[in-house]
């Protein structure tokens, strides 16, 4: 697909997936409307790509309606046209359900499924005027098959899931590209600047990096695909304990203690990081994760 000179709108956009498929799209000649909460960092992204493309940022919470409706005006009219809408912005309270409190749970579906709900609505129109246009949403796999321990999460992402496949059916003849992507854990602050609140079943499932995401999203854009997972091994194991789960009860223990050692090779390598020690060898990480 050729994005020389459309417009597209990326939420989420200033870290992370986000951060990493405005640069592709800048790379590629698009306009941007980038979207977060956090001015500071937008702006430094925004500067970072200006010399490849025209870019507006907007500080605002999209959970906010309002601010939904005001943003997609916002870039039609510098822009002139709305061609793709990338619903990336997420948020994840991570824990089991009594231990979450009832506003972080609000909260997870306003951003993770409301707000992509909205944003879709007040773009769509916009996008019927060309009779073409794009709306990626970012799923995991945690949307693909029950997750404990994410319960809301997971029921969030299901919920935009659907949301796709059902968009994707009801407007089949307008032109628009509905897809989703469902990747499993990322290698960006969401997972790894949280890292011991992450349950030991995420790092049982082999982690992207975010260009890799990025360039999926631009992939979705153009083909016939409505969804793809990430790593399509992991797609199908999702699929699998969906469909039966007492499969999915039979290999967790071997998903945890697989998703353990990885976890601890993680946390090692932020040590190093940080430290500038010597990598462990992967036993000696996964006894000292342990005690923490």
């Amino acid at each position: 697909m050729i994005f020389k000179d459309l417009s597209v709108i990326v939420t989420g956009a200033s870290a992370g997936v986000g951060a990493a498929t405005a640069r592709l799209f800048a790379d590629a000649g698009a306009n941007l409307m980038l979207v977060a909460r956090g001015r500071r960092k937008l702006e430094a992204i925004a500067e970072e790509l200006r010399d490849k493309t025209h870019v507006q940022i907007r500080a605002m919470d999209v959970a906010d309606p309002e601010a939904c409706v005001n943003v997609v005006k916002k870039a039609n009219f510098e822009f002139g046209r709305l061609d793709i809408l990338v619903n990336n912005a997420g948020m994840h309270a991570r824990g089991d359900f009594l231990e979450v409190s009832a506003d972080e749970l609000t909260a997870m579906i306003d951003v993770n499924l409301r707000a992509p709900v909205v944003l879709t609505r007040i773009a769509l129109p916009y996008m019927k005027e060309n009779n073409a246009g794009a709306v990626i949403n970012v799923g995991s796999l945690a949307g693909r098959t029950a997750v404990p321990g994410s319960a809301t999460y997971s029921a969030s992402k299901a919920g935009l899931r659907a949301l796709t496949y059902a968009l994707s059916d009801e407007l089949r003849d307008a032109g628009i590209k509905f897809a989703v992507v469902s990747p499993g854990p990322i290698d960006t602050g969401f997972i790894m600047s949280d890292i011991d609140q992450v349950s030991d079943l995420t790092f049982s499932q082999p982690i992207s990096t975010a260009e890799e995401v990025a360039q999926t999203i631009l992939d979705l854009c153009g083909n016939r695909k409505i969804e793809q997972s990430m790593p399509p091994a992991s797609g199908v194991l999702t699929t699998l304990t969906y469909l039966f789960p007492w499969l999915g009860r039979s290999v967790r223990p071997m998903l945890l203690r697989r998703g353990k050692r990885e976890k601890a090779r993680w946390k090692a390598r932020q040590r190093q990081a940080a430290t500038g020690e010597k990598e462990k060898p992967a036993a000696q990480a996964a006894q000292e994760s342990k005690g923490g």
